[in-house]
């Protein structure tokens, strides 16, 4: 094990890991808490009360909160996702026990003032209009509401205009009195630790009491579609994918060979065919959307409209190349070592390895050491890949997409 683990009495846990040879500590507040949690009213909740919170308590003001963290050159911040949301800051060491304070008093005791309500509703709502100027987001989110439709992992993170705008301060405080509490918190820090860790973070968090709020898991039923939102714009912007395994599968891991084989990289199937060979797109990418009881595996390409059709048969080609054969050795291995190589490079920062034991001890997920998880990679055989491939990449199709052209004019590449 890499990390220590502590409930407190009531039931907040408390996961650490040591790194004595940084001069730094993050630490994360991990509530599971996300937009899927929702119900429609509360759309956009989550990510609300991830700007809400900030404002502060009664204690802390919002400019408080501010000048104390820049007053240490601490960093902070949070971000929400359809699962949980997460609060945290990076700082000194010596400099812990304030970011310990403070974020305890945003979590605990948040002032929830309806002017402050107002004003960040505001910022929420232009957040809304940024995402949406943006075609790659508008189509990435068309692709995730026709792949999972009426589940409650199908509705945007930030809710929509009318949900924000609808939001009262009793809606605000009803869903975070529910989904906040020491039994759906996980407190992780990661850096140089002080001996009395734990006793600082009860200090702060130990009286805080509250049950934990049930989540429904259900497999969402996927059926072929497609979702166009129709804009005149220079570039299409096209997300193709398929349901795929769930987050704690065990062939997790050679599904993310298949991915950096296929798209993951400048030396990826998708990316030289496309990009190196043809020049048909600056971009190309595969990727992977793993939760409790779904998962989708995924290709998003931005090209010009009339190339649409020859990007799209390539993409097919290259899906149908990878189910049907496999990969090759060569090709494995670059891959195991790619992933070996970014899991170590990506853990060297306090950061980064709180983030890891964070969200992994919220999820319920296993907690592997880097070498557990290398050695699992390594241990990927070629038969696993073509197994998972077929797992990941035989449909049923569902396409999000954002350009001059109606949904008809993709239909075909579904069925």
């Amino acid at each position: 094990m890499d990390h220590t683990l502590t409930t407190l009495d009531n039931g907040l846990r408390v996961i650490s890991h040591h790194m004595p040879s940084v001069r730094s500590v993050a630490i994360g507040c991990w509530i599971d808490a996300g937009s899927r949690d929702e119900s429609p009213a509360e759309a956009g909740a989550s990510h609300f009360l991830e700007h809400l919170l900030f404002k502060g308590s009664e204690k802390w003001s919002a400019r408080m909160i501010s000048e104390a963290l820049d007053g240490i050159g601490a960093r902070h911040n949070a971000f929400t996702s359809k699962e949980y949301t997460c609060f945290w800051t990076r700082m000194r060491d010596q400099d812990l026990a304030l970011g310990v304070e403070i974020l305890a008093e945003m979590l605990q005791r948040p002032a929830f003032r309806e002017s402050e309500i107002d004003s960040e509703r505001h910022v929420v709502l232009e957040e809304i209009n940024m995402n949406e100027d943006d075609p790659t987001d508008v189509a990435h989110e068309a692709f995730i509401t026709a792949l999972w439709q009426d589940h409650p992992l199908a509705p945007p993170i930030l809710g929509t205009r009318d949900s924000i705008t609808a939001m009262t301060r009793d809606t605000i405080h009803g869903y975070w009195a529910r989904r906040y509490s020491p039994k759906t918190t996980v407190v992780a820090v990661a850096g140089n630790l002080p001996d009395d860790l734990t006793q600082l973070i009860e200090y702060h968090f130990g009286a805080w009491q509250g049950e934990g709020a049930d989540r429904d898991s259900a497999s969402p039923s996927v059926h072929a579609s497609v979702n166009v939102t129709t804009r005149d714009t220079e570039q299409a912007h096209i997300v193709f994918g398929s349901p795929s395994i769930v987050r704690d599968d065990d062939r997790r891991f050679a599904l993310s060979l298949v991915d950096h084989i296929l798209g993951g990289g400048m030396s990826s199937r998708l990316f030289d065919e496309i990009r190196e060979q043809r020049g048909l797109a600056y971009a190309v990418h595969s990727f992977r959307l793993p939760f409790s009881d779904a998962g989708a595996s995924a290709v998003y390409v931005g090209t010009t409209p009339t190339q649409t059709g020859e990007v799209m048969n390539l993409i097919l080609e290259q899906l149908d190349l990878m189910v049907a054969e496999g990969v090759t050795p060569s090709e494995l291995e670059r891959a195991k070592g790619h992933i070996a190589g970014s899991l170590a490079l990506g853990l060297e920062d306090p950061n980064s390895r709180m983030n890891r034991i964070g969200r992994i001890e919220l999820t319920g997920g296993e907690h592997l050491t880097v070498d557990e998880t290398v050695a699992r990679i390594a241990a990927v055989t070629g038969d696993e890949i073509a197994a998972v491939a077929k797992a990941a990449y035989t449909g049923p199709y569902v396409i999000g997409a954002v350009g001059p052209f109606q949904s008809a004019d993709l239909e075909r590449y579904v069925t």
